[in-house]
């Protein structure tokens, strides 16, 4: 049996946590605030501690760090009812196991204890069971926002990959910024946009005279970054030539200047790319050996049409920092003219988007018809069938077509489509027997029981 402190200021939220502790065979114990759970951890050990991340005095982040220091430490999962990007990097940058956003269903409750005790203490009950911030509430953005906590205070080198406009640039800032460098300068060079005879000179800078037009010294990007982050977008554009100079820099942390002599360098590298470069690789179009120095720890970015549940807050963000003084909303048309478009460009088409109609647009209100532009690729989610009867029957409608949507991009697979969406899969089931998806209301429960993977697609 696991000791497992629960630390939250509301009662009702503690007790409901600690009767379902109990049920998967663990001891829960409470603690009503910070400075509570510190005393209580100062008497005796806990396995685990599940921490509230908003209480009024002591915040959750300021109790990690406290636990943290300690000998010994437990982990320590945060839990929110609204989660956040900077909470999420931060929570997992200061050493938590996981950050989750409440309520918590059983089966999630289970499956977090699983993954922060010792295989030999989980219990058989248990095994069963601004313009830079990265908007998102899709569990696929949730996982990077814990992926850059986890690794900000590292120097590992990182390579971001994913579709244009899918915000690798605005990751590597975050990166940056929640990290020990982050005073330091970020300095982005774009690979694809310099020719090749002028990226030596960009990234190791040159001495007056080293060549026709060098009437100044020059430091260069990498020297420029000194103690603090080089992102290198689009990578896989460089020349055979320039890899191989790279490569030498990453394994010898020096640069050599045009006409210059060495230099010392402590920078911090993220590279990005939207091509397929172990594809490149294989070609033998890009060299395997940087390929593994670039991608000590890779990140693939999701293209926005595999985050539906981040489309409409992202719309809105971008409309409120275009928008200015003169905040603008989206009607129901609106939105679900957005919903039904598959952004090929991603993140980058979105935000061009939302600044088209901020600055065209007079009216407070934005209407689907200032979204013409835009083409629905799903004819039988077209936003003019949501819009009869009233706002409860236009919400049904909306959120049935997007269920049905993530079923289908899926492959009908339950699981993969509640991460589509942005909520538990519990949610998921019951709002497939509500609208009749792929499950009969009266079935609902059998394929639970027997927990099936996937479900016919709805046509």
């Amino acid at each position: 049996m696991s000791l497992i402190l629960i630390v939250d200021d509301d009662t009702a939220v503690r007790s409901a946590l600690a009767v379902t502790l109990a049920d998967l065979g663990h001891e829960p114990a409470e603690a009503e605030d910070g400075p509570a759970a510190l005393i209580w951890l100062s008497r005796q050990h806990a396995d685990a501690v599940l921490l509230d991340l908003r209480m009024p005095g002591m915040d959750g982040l300021d109790v990690l760090r406290s636990i943290r220091r300690m000998p010994h430490a437990p982990p320590v999962a945060v839990l929110t009812a609204v989660s956040t990007s900077s909470n999420t990097i931060e929570a997992m940058r200061l050493g938590a196991t996981d950050h989750l956003t409440k309520p918590i269903g059983r089966d999630d409750l289970a499956s977090l204890v699983s993954r922060m005790l010792p295989p030999a203490a989980v219990t058989a009950p248990a095994a069963a069971g601004d313009s830079s911030d990265l908007v998102g509430v899709s569990a696929a953005m949730h996982q990077v926002q814990k992926t850059i906590g986890m690794l900000a205070d590292s120097d590992a080198t990182v390579l971001l990959t994913g579709e244009t406009g899918t915000g690798k640039e605005i990751v590597a800032r975050a990166i940056h910024r929640h990290g020990r460098r982050a005073k330091a300068p970020f300095v982005a060079v774009n690979c694809a946009a310099i020719p090749g005879e002028l990226l030596e000179s960009l990234l190791f800078g040159h001495v007056r005279g080293a060549f026709t037009g060098a009437v100044v010294d020059r430091p260069g990007s990498f020297r420029e970054a000194q103690g603090g982050t080089l992102f290198l977008d689009e990578i896989g554009d460089m020349d055979p030539g320039m890899q191989a100079k790279l490569l030498r820099v990453l394994q010898e942390r020096v640069v050599t200047p045009v006409g210059g002599r060495p230099q010392p360098i402590d920078v911090r590298i993220i590279a990005a790319t939207h091509r397929d470069i172990a594809a490149a690789v294989r070609d033998g179009s890009f060299r395997e050996d940087l390929f593994y120095r670039l991608g000590v720890v890779p990140l693939p970015l999701p293209p926005l049409r595999e985050r539906l549940a981040d489309i409409l807050p992202l719309a809105e963000h971008f409309l409120a920092l275009a928008a200015g003084d003169r905040p603008k909303q989206l009607s129901a048309d609106a939105a679900s003219r957005l919903m039904t478009y598959r952004w090929p460009g991603n993140v980058r088409e979105l935000r061009n988007t939302m600044e088209r109609v901020a600055v065209l647009v007079r009216r407070a209100v934005v209407t689907a018809a200032d979204f013409d532009f835009l083409q629905p690729d799903t004819p039988d989610l077209a936003a003019a069938d949501w819009l009869d009867g009233t706002l409860p029957d236009a919400v049904a409608r909306l959120e049935r077509a997007m269920i049905a949507r993530a079923l289908q991009q899926s492959g009908g697979n339950r699981a993969q489509a509640a991460e589509l969406l942005g909520i538990r899969r519990q949610l998921l089931y019951d709002k497939l027997a509500r609208y009749g998806l792929g499950v009969s209301e009266n079935r609902t429960r059998d394929v639970l029981d027997r927990d099936e993977t996937t479900i016919p697609v709805p046509k």
